[in-house]
Order: structure tokens, then sequence, then C-alpha cells
């Protein structure tokens, strides 16, 4: 694949991850107490279920952020690859990655058997 055209789509890709990012509703979560990110909701006044439903919330917003932090980061070093020229090789067997995966998945370190055998070893 063309360096333009990789730089594109890695832009394309950090673009929409920055915005997702951006959607998540989450509002300094990690530095406050439950009690305090839940301030219309007293732990006493209120039903059970109410407190846990904010919870899980709570715990699904940061979920999905630190999700999409962690993709940013690879969108980062995937731009750190092509500085380098390493961009499209497998970090495992040295091969040339597939364009069609690098354009599915633009921040891929492994070819398609490689990343299965990776996923398969953490599975087992």
């Amino acid at each position: 694949m063309e360096p333009e055209r990789t730089r594109d789509i890695l832009q394309a890709e950090r673009d929409r991850l920055e915005a997702l990012l951006g959607m998540v509703s989450l509002t300094d979560a990690g530095r406050e107490s439950q009690s305090a990110s839940i301030s219309e909701l007293s732990s006493q006044d209120q039903h059970p279920a109410d407190l846990g439903s904010e919870t899980f919330e709570r715990a699904k917003e940061l979920s999905i952020r630190t999700n999409l932090q962690g993709r940013l980061r690879d969108i980062e070093r995937a731009f750190e690859r092509l500085k380098r020229g390493t961009y499209g090789i497998c970090e495992a067997c040295g091969r040339p990655i597939a364009d069609a995966r690098l354009e599915a998945m633009p921040a891929a370190r492994f070819c398609v058997a490689d990343q299965a055998a990776a996923e398969r070893e953490l599975s087992a």
C-alpha cells in the first residue's frame, strides 16, 4: 500500500476514534467517588436497583473509554511503524500483511495467521 494512502487511512481511523471518544459521556469517572458521580441519586433515598443501574452505566462508559484510548494508542504506534518503514510487516513472521487486512484494521501488527495463533494462545 502506498505511504500516502496509508497515512490517510490511519488519519481517518484516528479521527473516527477521537470522535467516538468525545461522544462518551464520562466526566472524571476515574477521579471521583461513586456517590459523587451519581450526585442526583442518594444511596439511601433511592431503590438499590437505581444505584446498580448507574454503577453499571458508569462501568460500561469507563470500559468503552479505555478501549477507545487503547485503539488510539495502537494507531499512534502504527504511525511510528510507518515512519520507521516497518508498517505492514508482520511482527511475528516478518512477512507482509495483506493490504485488505491493513485497510480493514489499519493498526494491525500481525498477519492473519499469526494473529489467529496469538488469539488461540491467549484463550488457552
